[in-house]
């Protein structure tokens, strides 16, 4: 007489074995998984050129997959020429104004400039630059281009906005080499999707 299978039995045993085995299972996949980040750079001055480097460099040295996307001002930080990059203080209410010379009293200063000043005074912009890079070099901060050749080094995906290119009536040979991949939105959103981290600068 043949024996009778209790599905009921089998099921309960299948999913109590299952329980058991795998939260232990995901653990291992998950703990086995590289993390990723987007990042969305979309401006071009030179103090909006350091978060998108730094963040991107920073996470490709802790091993995760890190991808780019520049679009609209952004793309002028794949040009291969950085040193027209700008600061423009105006509007900018949260940006300090101090001078990188002089006694520590006097460089401790945080300068409220009206917005009527730097807008009429020719040469401001100009000014605002050129204390911001005696900043960066007084602390000892990398320069942009010195950033940028790190996120390369460190297998950091640079990616060019297409549809930004050809409505600035950019060329190719205008950016630097690593810039493999030339898309559009409907490309780069999928990767944002899957990403565990995904920031807009």
């Amino acid at each position: 007489m043949s024996e009778v299978i209790d599905l009921s039995r089998v099921d309960q045993l299948i999913n109590e074995r299952l329980d058991v085995l795998l939260p232990k299972k995901l653990e291992e996949i998950e703990q086995s998984r590289t993390p990723s980040m987007t990042i969305i750079a979309t401006k071009g001055t030179l103090d909006w050129a350091y978060p998108p480097f730094i963040l991107a460099s920073t996470a490709a040295a802790l091993g995760w997959n890190v991808s780019v996307f520049f679009t609209f001002y952004g793309l002028q930080l794949l040009r291969k020429d950085l040193s027209g990059l700008k600061i423009s203080p105006l509007g900018n209410p949260g940006m300090p104004m101090k001078m990188p010379f002089g006694p520590k009293w006097f460089r401790s200063i945080n300068w409220k400039i009206p917005n009527i000043v730097q807008a009429g005074i020719p040469g401001f912009e100009a000014l605002a630059t050129g204390l911001m890079k005696q900043t960066i070099s007084n602390a000892g901060v990398a320069k942009v281009e010195e950033l940028r050749a790190l996120a390369i080094e460190a297998g950091v995906n640079l990616i060019a906005c297409q549809m930004t290119v050809d409505l600035f009536g950019m060329d190719r040979s205008e950016f630097i080499p690593e810039v493999k991949e030339f898309v559009g939105a409907a490309t780069f959103l999928p990767m944002a999707k899957d990403a565990d981290v995904s920031l807009f600068i």
